[in-house]
Order: C-alpha cells, then structure tokens, then sequence
C-alpha cells in the first residue's frame, strides 16, 4: 500500500495526495482502482446495421447477428443497434450492479421498450444501473437493447472538434460487462478530488487550502484500498472539513442542471433528436434518484421532438415539471440567433415557444435563456417584455476578443427604454462540472460585488448534450456550505432571479446592443443560406396579409394555419426553402407604385431611363440620378441631380469589388480578424467590359463580368428604374476560393462620427471611427435591409435584399459569396427618415407581387398609417384562430408620434395585446371617423387585435 507518515514540505503532500487517487501510479492497488469490483461477461451480444434512424419498435424486430466486443461498425451517421442478454450472477445479492458500456458512439439503452440510460463515452456516462441493492424479486437475467449513433458526442471530426466529419469513421464497443460497483469508493475518490482542488485553486500558503492539504493526507493515512473498513475514518475526516461553515456574507451559487444542445451543428438535425433523448431520459433519472436535482432545458422545438420519438419520456417529463425538478426554461422555439432573424421572425419565436410550453405544461417562461449566441439586438428587451419576460440569461459575451464586459448581473435596456434582469453566470460557462475551479472563479469573476451577492452556476455536459451526471452532483452536495467557498444551492432561474431582483437596487444599466466582438464572420458565411431566410421571412409576411384579407372578404376561405405554423417551424433548412417557395401565390402588398396593403391596376409610365456608351464608359440618367459606369463596371460617378451633389468620394470608385485574406485565429467561417483589411486587392480583371442591356424605356441596365481566380467570377447587372431614387446592383458569384473574403466599396462624401444601422423594429447609430477599443472591435457590424451614412442634410444609404455585414468606416457591403443577391445604392437630400430610406427598402425586400385582376379594377387599400414614421409590419390571424385579426406595428424614426390606422374593413372592436395576443382589457384602442388612433414612443412595437 502506497502509505507514508505525515511530512512537512507541503510541495509533497499535495503531490501524495495526487498520487494516491491517480491512475497513474499504483494501478493495480490503488483507490481508483476499486472502483469496479467483480465483473462478469455477458451472456450474448448481436448487433444489426442501420442506414437511417429508425423507432425501437421497428429496431427490436430485426435479425441481430453475433458481436465480439472490439470489432468495428459504421460507417459515420448510421446506426448500430445491440440486443444484449445478462445474467446476473446469484452471489451479487444486495450489490449495485452496473452495465458497463464503452463505446465511441453515442448510445441509448432501452428496457422494457423504454428509453432508460444515455452512454456517451466523452460525457462520462459509460454504466448502466441495472440494480443499487440487488434484490431477490429483481430479476437476474435481463435483456436489453443498445442503440448507438456512429458519431460521438461532437460529431465525427476528423482530429479536430470542428473538423468536417469523417465520412468514412468506424466505430466499435471497447467494452460490455457486468460489475459490481463501488459507491464508497466513489464516494472517497470525491472527497479526495475535492480536496485537492480546493488546495489548487484557493493555494497551499492560504489557512484553508492548507487545511484542505493536511486533511488530504491524514485520510491518506487512514485508508487502505484493500479494507473498505477504514473508508469510515477517512469520510469522518472529509465530513469535518467540509461542514465547516460559511458567514452570513458570502456569495451564493445557484447550480442549476443544464444541457446546451445545437440543433444542428457538427451532425444532421435528426441526431439532435436522439441527443435530446439520451440526455433528457439521463436527467429524468438522476431525478428519481436525487429528489432535490434541478434540471434547466429550454428550446420548445426539442421538446416537441422528444414528444413525437418518446412520448413515454416525455410524459414523465411533464410529471417532473410539475414537481419542480423539470424546467422548461427561454420561452422560444428554438435558441435562435439573437441579430439576424427579422423582428417578426423574432417575435414568433416566443409566440411559438410560449404558446407550447403553456399547452403542454400548463407554464409560460419567465425568462429568456440564450447561452449561446453571437450577440443581442437592442430590440430583444422590448420583445421579451412583450412576451411576458422580464429576466434574461446568457453568458457569450464573456467570449469576447477585445473587451471584457463590465457586469455580470445588470438591467440591459433595449431601444425603446425597456428593461429586463439580466445575468452572465461568472464562472463564463454553461457547462460547468460542479468543481472547484467552477465555484472558485464563479465567486472571483462577478464583475458586480457589493451589488450582487447571487450568481448562477449551470453544470452539465452542453453543445453536444450529454447533460448532468451524478459525480457532478456528489461534488456539489459535498460543498453546499464549506468555509473558503461560496455557498451552493441546488436551485432554478426563479429562485435566482427573485434573489437577484430583491438585491437590484444598486444595479447598474447598460443600454443598447449587446455586440459580441467575435464570430462577426456569421454576419456573411453561407450566403444561399441568409439569403434564402430573408426571402422566406417576406413570403411568410405576405401569404399571412394574404390570407387574412382573404378571410376577411370570403368567410369561407380556410386560414391555412397549420400550413403557417408549420413553415415558422421549419426545420431542415435548403429542404424548408424549397417547401415555401412552392406553396402559396400571393398578391401584391405595400410599394409606392400601389396602394397600401391591396391592389391597382398595372398603369404604363411615361419617364424613361437613358443609358448612353461612349469608349466603353456608360452614362445611366433617369431625371433623379445621373451615374458614370466605367468599363471594369465601378462607378466613376453618382449624383444626385436636384441637389447638384456628387456622391462618390474624389479620386475612388463605387462598387468597387475587392478581395481579402481570410484566414482567422480561432473558427474558421465564423471569425473576421480586423488584421485582414491590410491584405486588400482590388478584383480588376475585366472578362466581360460594361455593356448596355436595356435604355430608353421604364429600365435601364448594363452588365459586366470580373475575373477573381482561373475558377471564380463577378457577374453583375447595374439597373436604373424611372422615377426610382436608387440604382440597383444584381451581383452573381462564382466562388472557389478558400480563406477569401469578398467585399464591395462605396467610398462616399459624406462625414459623419457615426452610421446608422437598421436593426428589428428599429435602428441605432455605430462609430465610424477606432477611438476606443470597444469602436475598434466593431470594424464588422451587422444590419439589416439598409444603412445610412449622413451628414447635415445630405446622405448615401444602401439597402439589400439578403445582406448583413457591413465595414463602417468605409462603407462596404461585406460577404463571403454564394448564389445570387441585390443591394441598392442610394444617394438622398434631408435626413434618412424624411428621404424615404426605410420605405424603400421595404419596397426591396417585399416586391410587388402580380395577380390577375380586371383592367377596369379600382384600387383598393386594407390597411394605411400616417405619418410614415409608423410601419405597419404584420397581418395575420389570430392564434385563437377565431377570425380576429392581428396587427403589428412599430415606430421607426426614433420619434414620439400619434398615428392614424385607416382600415377598410368592418371593424367592430379593437385592442392592445401583447406579443402572445393575449388581449389588454384595460386598453382598447381608440376608434375615430378616420380609423384607430395610435401613440408611439420612439421605436415602440405596438400589437393590435381587431375584432370584425
């Protein structure tokens, strides 16, 4: 036995105490080693290949063939399903027994036809409680099935987390047996662990990591691995340390289970419905057997999923919630991203989340839960508000490249002055593992001492699942309350929150954006992807106005309102795209052509547009905008012919395309290094020079073509409409590059400290300049359909149908290329608001949409609001699917404006609800001869349900 007598040189008592619980040294007598006592083989293994995943119910039915542990299976996505037969051996009696399974898949045990265990080898869950005290009525010869997905718990990648996968990875079982486990042994190597972590973390020169030191070693001394009677000395020394207590004043933990899991990241969709399964069934059983364990899961999407697989998992599920112990948590349908999606986008998704979580478990989420996201819209205080939330968790922000964010626990106010709770867990995770170094850096890391004496701690394997595991909430019962360390409570977001928001007096506020500086590459990567998103958002936009006109003017026309809920639920994205593009005809909404929200008769326009060549060089002129296109297709000159103003900065070129190295420190596609803009080049190789395509008439356009490589092209359409105040660029990419970035200039005469972005149900103003290093960390920022560079009564703003990055200091539109896309250039007098510029990008994104009509049609209009500043953004049914109508507008200039809602339809009643349209019977809106009288605040969302 490894067994020495008390020595001073602390150095080498912690290096003992390491020793006597590592598998390093002494493997075959040490305390680790015990773990694991008898074991005995298994009586049959078989196995059968699956290309796809298929129910238990199917699986159970199929010819399984012999397996040897060791052989390989697969290949990468399949699945292997085992049919194993035990027997426990009669001498067990009164013994926790365990299957042991090791396996480099992902796997489910099932029993009696029901999900029982996850086993993911990287989550630390190898065994199977097939007994904690064998009884004599308990059966001792048991079959089970072993479902394993043919990737682990990050997927396949090939070396690296982030890897691509291995299409061609095999996989095996390592190991499969019975054995007798040992809790007491486990019980010490705890004890053991914590103790040398506290000295770790706390130090060895301080009074209690001593203490934690020389209590280490005496229990050394004490134990013998080979006697199981000395464990009870050495327990009774841990249990005196660890009881210790605390004072009144130090900071408490609230641990809280968790398990973060990507809907789709390093693996198909499909399989994040099996990691729901394995880690939510895992939950469910260390709650039947830790009466007091919390379990935090948000993301109704999966919940759903687990309903429809396991629906007897998921009726136990519900038996927790009720209980406490099980908590739907966010309020969302999925963790979405929290910049790109569209406001309305945004606002479905706690619509849809809510909604669910209130039908399935009697609940609505008091909090938003966004761990893992790159970044947060100024509009999302608002919108939780809206939706019945008033406090908000997540952590990403500690992720950030530049600066550190001054709190952890702060009033985040939005846009339009709304305020929820907010809260970073210190410890910078949100999955921690209930150790020492969790706890320690959770109480040193909160930013907001002597404001917050409450922090939260999430423990459980994340990203991939996996979730809680029992050793996790040994270490934290073990420390509830031991001096040197914060106190820990197994808790839930409401105890947290209630805590946090009794002690908010001092509480400091942050207003505006939440910007991540890092990740800002997602901004642009996948290209088809935001493009395709933004034309689904407007698709839905208009068949839902459509459809509810519809209804109004037909009572017997079918709402297609499962068709709608099941679009806003979309799960595999290309495959989704392709559904909506093929379901629905709509007819033509809101443009300056066409009266608001109805229909006109095509009318012909007498304007033309003159495009005239002259040694290669292109004169494009409509009465508004006179533009100078050059051979290689850059603008030599925009003017803006009322004002007599030149746009186009002296001695530079507009649409101007230029490529970059792209090559990030971190994550590859998702990172923008600012150390790229030094690698600029301009694309200047001419395949096709400017041309003339259409003059004279309502368009006219010329077109070019850019070499970048031997295998990648710029092909660009220039458009210029009558009458129209912007000058359109259809721009298609051929792209085979790797690790190159793809930018557009439009160096303007403007200057201006700031630009302006717009953001969901709104915009904000970012620095065009690097004072500071929070300005410098913004050199890539997001927007949505425009941004706008003014300065006193002039300006240039551009709009895009499926952008998002931008460079503010000069004015690009940033993207890493694929498919087709149009932005818009716009050069204006008078401030943004007063030029239109919102109005018009709306008219970009949501075109007219043709339907046959008679030529004699008189126009007819649904809806209209004045002023402009007032955008009405939905129509659609209500949720109670009782024919009322919802609507839902917002201010957009940043003023405080009454405004008039005309509408003609029968209006009988109407009134204020919030985002969940849940009706506010203490404020009707107020009807008058000309329509619905509205107040706003500046960027106030305001949702109306009319009865008719």
């Amino acid at each position: 036995m490894y067994h020495l007598p008390v020595l001073k040189n602390r150095r080498t008592l912690l290096e003992r105490a390491e020793k006597f619980i590592s598998d390093v040294y002494f493997k075959d007598c040490n305390l680790k080693g015990r773990l694991y006592g008898e074991s005995c083989p298994l009586e049959t293994i078989s196995f059968f290949l699956s290309q796809s995943r298929i129910p238990f119910s199917e699986a159970s039915k199929q010819n399984f063939a012999p397996y040897k542990v060791g052989d390989a299976f697969g290949p990468t996505w399949w699945t292997c399903w085992f049919k194993v037969t035990l027997t426990i051996p009669e001498p067990w009696r009164g013994k926790e027994v365990h299957l042991l399974w090791e396996s480099d898949g992902e796997g489910m045990v099932w029993r009696d036809g029901q999900p029982v265990q996850g086993l993911t080898k990287e989550g630390e869950k190898t065994s199977y409680i097939l007994s904690d005290s064998l009884k004599n009525e308990e059966p001792h010869s048991v079959t089970l099935y072993v479902e394993v997905a043919c990737n682990g718990l990050f997927g396949a990648g090939q070396g690296s987390m982030i890897a691509a996968p291995d299409p061609n990875r095999m996989f095996s079982v390592q190991k499969a047996e019975l054995v007798i486990f040992n809790r007491d042994v486990q019980k010490l190597l705890t004890e053991f662990e914590m103790l040398v972590d506290i000295v770790k973390e706390l130090g060895e020169g301080e009074q209690r990591g001593y203490q934690a030191l020389f209590t280490a070693n005496e229990m050394v001394n004490l134990c013998d691995p080979f006697d199981p009677s000395t464990f009870s000395k050495a327990h009774s020394l841990a249990h005196k340390f660890f009881n210790q207590r605390n004072g009144d004043s130090q900071h408490t933990v609230h641990a809280m289970g968790h398990c973060h899991i990507d809907s789709a990241w390093l693996w198909p969709y499909e399989e994040t419905i099996r990691k729901c399964g394995r880690s939510w069934v895992t939950a469910v059983s260390l709650m039947e057997s830790n009466p007091e364990f919390v379990f935090t899961c948000s993301q109704a999407q999966q919940f759903q999923w687990v309903k429809s697989w396991y629906p007897g998992l998921f009726s136990k599920i519900q038996d927790y919630v009720k209980k406490g112990q099980f908590i739907p948590v966010g309020g969302t349908w999925v963790e979405m991203d929290g910049n790109l999606p569209s406001g309305e986008s945004m606002v479905r998704q706690f619509l849809e989340g809510q909604r669910f979580f209130n039908q399935e478990f009697g609940m609505f989420c008091k909090e938003f839960w966004l761990p893992d996201t790159f970044g947060y819209s100024a509009q999302l205080p608002q919108i939780m508000q809206g939706c019945g939330i008033s406090n908000f968790l997540t952590q990403k922000l500690s992720w950030n490249l530049v600066n550190t964010f001054p709190h952890n626990t702060f009033f985040w106010e939005g846009l339009d002055g709304s305020k929820v709770l907010t809260h970073f867990p210190p410890g910078n995770s949100y999955e921690m593992k209930g150790k020492i170094e969790d706890l320690v850096k959770t109480l040193k890391n909160n930013k907001d001492k002597g404001r917050a004496n409450h922090s939260a701690a999430l423990f459980g394997f994340g990203d991939g699942g996996g979730g809680p595991t029992q050793l996790m909430i040994d270490r934290l019962h073990l420390v509830q309350d031991t001096d040197g360390l914060p106190k820990v409570q197994i808790s839930s977001p409401a105890k947290l929150f209630s805590q946090l928001q009794a002690d908010s007096g001092l509480l400091c506020t942050w207003t505006g954006e939440l910007f991540l500086e890092l990740h800002n590459g997602t901004y642009t990567t996948q290209a088809k992807i935001k493009s395709e998103n933004r034309q689904c958002e407007a698709l839905l936009h208009d068949v839902e106005a459509a459809s509810s006109l519809a209804l109004c003017r037909n009572k017997e026309f079918l709402y297609p309102a499962e068709k709608l809920q099941h679009l806003w639920r979309f799960k595999e994205t290309f495959k989704s795209y392709q559904e909506e593009n093929t379901s629905f005809f709509f007819f033509s909404l809101v443009s300056s052509l066409a009266p608001s929200v109805g229909l006109a008769p095509v009318k012909e326009t007498q304007p033309s547009c003159v495009c005239l060549q002259a040694d290669g060089t292109v004169l494009m002129e409509n009465g508004i905008l006179q533009a100078v296109v050059s051979k290689d297709g850059t603008l030599a000159s925009l003017c803006l012919i009322g004002a007599n103003r030149e746009t186009i900065s002296e001695g530079c070129s507009g649409n101007q395309f230029v490529i970059f190295d792209d090559v990030p420190l971190y994550w590859d596609a998702w990172d923008v290094m600012d150390y790229h803009l030094q690698t600029r080049k301009p694309v200047l190789e001419v395949v096709q020079p400017v041309r003339v395509g259409s003059s004279g008439g309502v368009r006219g356009s010329v077109s070019f073509t850019l070499r970048v490589s031997d295998k990648s092209t710029v092909t660009q359409e220039i458009v210029m409409d009558a009458t129209c105040p912007y000058i359109k660029f259809n721009t298609k990419v051929q792209w085979a590059e790797s690790h190159k970035f793809l930018k557009v200039e439009f160096p303007v005469r403007v200057r201006s400290p700031n630009a302006t972005y717009e953001i969901q149900f709104g915009h904000l103003q970012r620095p065009t300049h690097w004072n500071t290093s929070w300005d410098w960390a913004r050199f890539e920022v997001w927007g949505h359909k425009w941004a706008d560079l003014s300065e006193h009564n002039f300006g240039v703003a551009l709009l895009n149908d499926s952008k998002y990055g931008f460079l503010c200091l000069l004015y690009f539109i940033s993207y890493k290329p694929g498919g087709l896309c149009e932005h818009v250039c716009a050069c204006l007098t008078g401030s943004f608001q007063d030029a239109s510029v919102i109005q018009c990008a709306y008219n970009l994104n949501y075109p007219l949409r043709p339907i046959q009509c008679h030529p004699d049609s008189a126009p007819w209009s649904a809806f209209s609001v004045s002023p402009s500043a007032v955008i009405l953004e939905t129509i659609k049914q209500a949720e109670d699917g009782n024919g009322n109508l919802v609507l839902r507008l917002y201010e957009s200039y940043g003023s405080r404006v009454t405004a008039t809602l005309r509408c003609d339809l029968p209006v009988k009643e109407a009134w204020h609800c919030d985002f969940l349209e849940r009706r506010n019977p203490a404020q009707p809106a107020r009807i008058t001869s000309e329509g619905l009288s509205l107040d706003f605040k500046p960027f106030q969302i305001v949702t109306l349900l009319l009865s008719l």
